[in-house]
């Protein structure tokens, strides 16, 4: 960063100098220092933050809040907005969140999927030193080993934040509970899964079998006919890191866990900040199930999805 991005910032935003000001102190252009101003906002130097009110959303979180012990950041959006709006305009909350949990030195599991990639094209760059990405769930499916999807993301976030990027090369879900047995108990698959463990900073979104822009979990071929037949009969709602959820937040006795390889909430719980993402009213019953498993310390949701959960309640 160099002193001048900084001495800018410093007048305009702390001091409450005029670009106009400033620019005459410089010696430069207006435009000069507007481009300055957006450099400040985009790597992190300024981070502006609008505060809830006694809006319908603030409400909204504030409920939430009360009702599940979490952090709550409720995103309006307008009702006329596509899913894959929606999506967006969360995600880019949810990245200006992201960014202010990481630090220097820590450890961030990262859960794939459809809503971390919306994410991802919203962080900023940031100078970290010491930080260490680590991959929360399998991503090999029958067709494909899952790592151009799931490196795509993690190398951006690496990228973004100078950051060292361990992947966890395993299926999403075994063919069999005795093959994941098998894998654990890999000296090389027990160090990757001792780093999720030790992580700092977990960011995740909640997959749905019915939302509007499909989890990549239930369209990409990781789940065949026979597993779907068996969510249904185990009344699974959705997922976290993979591993499949009901309604009332259980999941231990649910069939299809045993073959999966995401960490369960009961492991997620022992890292200290834990954000999840949601976007749509479609995945309010699998947010309910994550909040209910008391998966995370930290939401952004929109407030359709807010409102349908309240309205499940």
């Amino acid at each position: 960063m160099s002193d001048e991005l900084y001495s800018v910032a410093q007048l305009y935003y702390v001091q409450g100098e005029t670009m106009d000001s400033i620019a005459r102190q410089f010696r430069t252009s207006r435009s000069t220092i507007s481009r300055l101003l957006k450099e400040a906002r985009e790597t992190g130097v300024v981070e502006i933050q609008v505060r809830e009110h006694d809006s319908s959303s603030g409400t909204l979180a504030s409920t939430l809040r009360q009702l599940f012990g979490v952090k709550v950041t409720v995103v309006p959006v307008k009702g006329q907005a596509t899913e894959v709006m929606r999506l967006d305009r969360v995600a880019q909350v949810a990245a200006h969140q992201l960014n202010s949990m990481v630090l220097d030195g820590h450890t961030v599991g990262v859960a794939w999927g459809t809503t971390l990639a919306a994410i991802v094209s919203h962080l900023n760059p940031r100078e970290h030193s010491g930080v260490t990405l680590v991959q929360l769930n399998g991503g090999a499916n029958g067709m494909t080993t899952g790592i151009p999807y799931v490196s795509s993301i993690m190398a951006r976030m690496a990228e973004l934040w100078d950051a060292q990027m361990l992947l966890f090369p395993v299926p999403a879900f075994f063919d069999y509970p005795e093959s994941r047995q098998a894998m654990w108990r890999e000296r090389s698959v027990q160090s990757v899964r001792a780093v999720q463990r030790s992580a700092d900073v977990a960011v995740f979104g909640v997959g749905s079998m019915t939302a509007g822009v499909p989890s990549h979990v239930y369209s990409a071929g990781y789940l065949n006919e026979d597993d779907m037949v068996s969510l249904r009969a185990d009344k699974v709602v959705g997922d976290i890191c993979t591993v499949l959820l009901r309604e009332d937040g259980s999941w231990r006795d649910v069939s299809l866990n045993q073959r999966a390889s995401g960490l369960t909430p009961g492991e997620l719980q022992a890292i200290p900040r834990r954000l999840c993402v949601a976007a749509g009213a479609a995945k309010a019953l699998p947010l309910l199930a994550a909040l209910r498993a008391r998966a995370a310390t930290e939401v952004v949701v929109d407030d359709a999805a807010a409102r349908a959960l309240l309205e499940r309640l």
